[in-house]
């Protein structure tokens, strides 16, 4: 795997274009500090994708642990991080406001690595169930899981809104989901099982016991 563009590119400068039309004044310390990270690792990819991408393999076979780190803050080329990084944008603005910047910066860090984590265990699932190695092979990276996660806090908070997804109107409160096999048709490309893990760590904080195990680790 590795960076198909290098740079300063079209999808690059998109992306500095519009977080200027926002401003930097109106933008979230957290937020702006993640759209920061992820434009200086694409600029500055700590190493080659191939050497960063999540996978069963590379990080439980081999116990390379750091891509669960590293992979989320990489992108595969210009318009992968711009798409990212536009979500981010207004889905951090929303949700810092709402949540505040420390608790906001805390479950960015939590979601990165529990999303990489329920990503694995849903490839291996993938191995038993269908009896295809090859899945332990699939390496992602990209900031999309967490991206999914924050729609699915994003649609709890704001409840009974209606989201556009490739131009239809859907309920927030199934958006996520039919974004989910929208893109996976649209682009076989992408990760279906990233994407499912953030759905699924969004839905274990909105409905399950994490946020409450991260308040008690807070000591909250």
């Amino acid at each position: 795997m590795e960076r198909r563009q290098r740079g300063v590119s079209a999808g690059l400068l998109l992306l500095l274009y519009q977080i200027s039309q926002v401003g930097l004044q109106n933008i979230p310390c957290v937020t702006l500090g993640v759209l920061v990270l992820n434009i200086f690792l694409f600029l500055n990819p700590v190493r080659p994708l191939s050497e960063v991408c999540l996978s069963v393999n590379e990080a439980v076979h081999r116990k390379n642990w750091q891509r669960l780190l590293l992979a989320p803050f990489h992108h595969a080329d210009d318009w992968h991080l711009y798409y990212n990084m536009i979500s981010m944008l207004w889905k951090g603005i929303m949700l810092e406001r709402k949540l505040k910047s420390i608790w906001f910066a805390y479950i960015i860090a939590v979601f990165s690595v529990l999303i990489g984590v329920v990503y694995m265990v849903l490839e291996l699932l993938l191995v038993v169930i269908l009896d295809d190695p090859s899945y332990e092979m699939n390496c992602g990276v990209g900031f999309s899981g967490v991206l999914f996660a924050l729609k699915v806090l994003n649609n709890h908070y704001n409840p009974g809104r209606v989201s556009s997804v490739f131009g239809l109107p859907i309920s927030s409160k199934y958006a996520c989901w039919v974004e989910l096999v929208a893109i996976h048709l649209i682009s076989p490309g992408t990760s279906f099982a990233g994407h499912l893990a953030g759905i699924l760590v969004g839905l274990m904080y909105t409905m399950g016991p994490l946020k409450k195990i991260m308040q008690a680790c807070a000591g909250i």
